[in-house]
């Protein structure tokens, strides 16, 4: 899609337009009705052609588009994007020229007119933004102006920018610019240009073919409220907050209650891996504990009782669990915090604690006791990590199997016993990061092989901890999951080795003949989720 440009000044906007190319679309011509206009030579850099029109004191305005429609008229261009450029325009320059639009530096219709930002900052307006509109006439046949049609076109998009305290004109100008038009401006045009608008100007209405919300939108809006200032972010050279979305409902360790006032806060790894830890435990019904470090589960269980999960889950592997977050499904007894307390932690969440355990847990200064809410539905289905220039936005893994999910694919069968014990390390798995192993017997967990680039790496050090690191754990008899395919037999043959009996994974690998066949050989029961559970993050 060819675009003609028309500026007074800079044209920033149209500048970051053509760099950006959004859509694919490019500019036929730059048209400016000022010979000293900054623009000129900017377009000129770009090899954009150029026209100057300017308008001659005693020109109409309706001589003077006219004018421009001539300068125009040697150009193939199907879009026209004013910037800073006489957006009172006639139906004399309208009704000849495509559709034609305008950005507004306010989310109209509040703060129409020419000097938007001051307006919204008398007005002590907390957020304003910008508005990319179809322009429409507002000149009446004699020339004058018409004061309900100015920047009155329909609405194409909007971006919100916030007001802070202490803002001046000048600053709110350069927010407004560079947060929201230069995001608001190129996607309209890339939205014209992949022909995906209509509009209705009898309803004043624009609809973007797509743009339909749901859980990924064409749009990604979000806003949350800063709830700490950290003492750093992961490292002590890093500054760091947290903000807080307060209309979750689902536990979360950002709107616990630290019920231990005086301990030191939150570091932002603390809430990283409590966070990691409470969503481990969300998995389970039964009481459940898990030990975190560094977002990787140092052992996780489910049993009878939370005191029994938790021992069940410091024994697999009790030297890294050190320097943890312990998180716990049910409210916390003393039991179980005379056992947390009994190494060094440094945080516990839970959803409740009786007074007998908060004493107990008191007696250490600084272990961080979160108390959050026993709701472990999942309200939060979207996860999202930020990267320079954007975000990765993915729906979350609620995956839970069942046996019946399970295809059996070797020679021996799994018992109940172990089929049990693979939908718990499956669980599990989904929260340990890839390339991820977990031997498991029972619920609980027995080695645990995280962040490997080698699959087979990861079941050696789930050998290896289960082997050197576990406490009365052992990996023989043990079943393991995998959270993708193997892609050779070397890691059943380890896992083999180890003693493992029954395996769970995805399957789908081109050699998962072999792999099986392997397993036969070694006599280990295997079967096939059809699904995988990475975790990169």
């Amino acid at each position: 899609m060819n675009v003609a440009g028309m500026a007074s000044n800079r044209g920033r906007n149209l500048m970051n337009i053509a760099d950006r190319a959004p859509g694919g679309a490019e500019f036929a011509v730059v048209l400016t009705n000022d010979a000293d206009a900054p623009v000129l030579e900017k377009a000129a850099a770009r090899d954009i052609p150029t026209e100057v029109v300017e308008r001659a004191e005693d020109e109409s305005r309706r001589e003077h588009e006219q004018r421009v429609h001539e300068a125009l008229a040697g150009y193939d261009f199907d879009l026209v994007c004013l910037d800073g450029y006489m957006r009172l325009l006639s139906d004399t320059f309208l009704d000849e020229a495509p559709t034609t639009l305008n950005i507004h530096p306010s989310l109209l219709p509040a703060f129409p007119g020419m000097d938007a930002w001051g307006d919204a900052l008398e007005y002590g307006a907390k957020v304003v933004g910008c508005t990319v509109h179809v322009v429409t006439n507002a000149i009446d046949e004699d020339g004058a102006v018409i004061e309900d049609r100015i920047d009155a076109g329909p609405v194409v998009t909007q971006e919100p920018v916030p007001v802070y305290d202490g803002d001046d004109e000048d600053e709110l100008a350069d927010r407004v610019l560079y947060e929201g038009e230069f995001r608001a401006y190129p996607r309209a045009v890339e939205w014209f240009a992949e022909d995906r608008v209509t509009v209705d100007f009898e309803a004043n209405r624009v609809s973007v073919e797509g743009d339909t919300g749901g859980d990924l939108p064409s749009r990604l809006l979000s806003s949350e409220d800063r709830a700490a200032d950290l003492r750093y972010g992961e490292n002590p050279h890093q500054d760091a907050a947290v903000y807080a979305d307060n209309t979750v409902e689902e536990a979360s360790v950002v709107h616990a209650d630290q019920r231990n006032e005086g301990a030191k806060a939150l570091s932002y790894n603390n809430y990283n891996d409590a966070d990691g830890a409470l969503n481990l435990i969300k998995e389970f019904d039964r009481p459940a504990a898990a030990v975190i470090k560094h977002t990787n589960p140092a052992g996780c269980a489910t049993a009878d009782t939370l005191a029994d999960a938790y021992a069940d889950a410091l024994a697999t592997d009790p030297k890294s669990a050190f320097g943890g977050i312990v998180a716990l499904n049910r409210e916390c007894d003393e039991a179980t915090a005379a056992q947390i307390i009994d190494s060094f932690k440094e945080v516990v969440v839970a959803p409740g604690y009786t007074d007998a355990a908060l004493d107990t847990l008191f007696e250490k200064e600084n272990l961080r006791v979160l108390d959050v809410s026993d709701n472990y539905d999942v309200t939060e289905e979207l996860t999202e990590k930020k990267l320079v220039g954007g975000r990765l936005v993915q729906e979350r893994d609620q995956q839970s199997l069942t046996p019946e999910d399970l295809e059996v694919v070797t020679e021996r069968e799994p018992t109940d016993e172990q089929i049990e014990s693979m939908l718990f390390a499956w669980q599990t798995i989904k929260h340990v990061k890839s390339n991820a192993i977990v031997f498991a017997k029972g619920t609980e967990t027995v080695g645990v092989g995280a962040g490997q680039v080698s699959r087979v790496d990861a079941v050696e050090i789930a050998d290896m901890k289960a082997r050197k690191d576990a406490e009365g754990k052992s990996p023989e008899g043990s079943v393991m999951a995998s959270d993708a395919f193997f892609p050779f037999p070397d890691g059943i043959e380890k896992a083999a080795e180890a003693g493992i009996e029954a395996v769970i994974q995805p399957g789908g690998s081109k050699n998962d003949d072999i792999v099986i066949e392997a397993a036969d050989e070694h006599d280990v029961a295997m079967v096939m989720t059809g699904q995988r559970a990475f975790r990169h993050d």
